[in-house]
């Protein structure tokens, strides 16, 4: 594909960031919720174990989708023998996006719409036939 990175089996759209994270077995990681800010995660390989910072803890394996913004982690481990990768999708950043472009009205100032966006049928925009 290109370099295009995929998840779930489907490419990353350009208005998103992906990455890949890699745990060594055993490897323990603090948590930082800025390393996840809006980040959707999939547990690509391997199994980790997530460790609220009252002591509770939580374990998922490969094909667990996760959110950890707003949580109260400690740390993410990789449990098990092998390595874990987690693989997390986020938007961009807004100062990524280009500013000021024109709205859908703008674009379209023929094009009537209503409040929820539909097209609304004014003797304008009907068959003349």
């Amino acid at each position: 594909m290109g370099g295009r990175r995929l998840f779930l089996g489907s490419p990353v759209p350009p208005p998103f960031s992906a990455r890949r994270v890699v745990l060594a077995a055993g490897e323990e990681r603090p948590y930082d919720e800025a390393d996840w800010a809006d980040a959707i995660v999939l547990v690509e390989r391997g199994e980790v174990e997530l460790e609220c910072s009252r002591g509770g803890r939580r374990r998922f394996e490969s094909g667990s989708v996760l959110w950890f913004q707003g949580l109260p982690l400690r740390a993410i481990r990789c449990i098990g023998q092998d390595a874990a990768v987690l693989f997390a999708v986020s938007r961009r950043r807004s100062d990524e996006f280009p500013v000021g472009g024109p709205s859908d009205s703008e674009r379209n100032p023929q094009r009537p719409t209503d409040v929820a966006g539909e097209t609304e049928m004014t003797d304008e925009t009907k068959d003349p036939r």
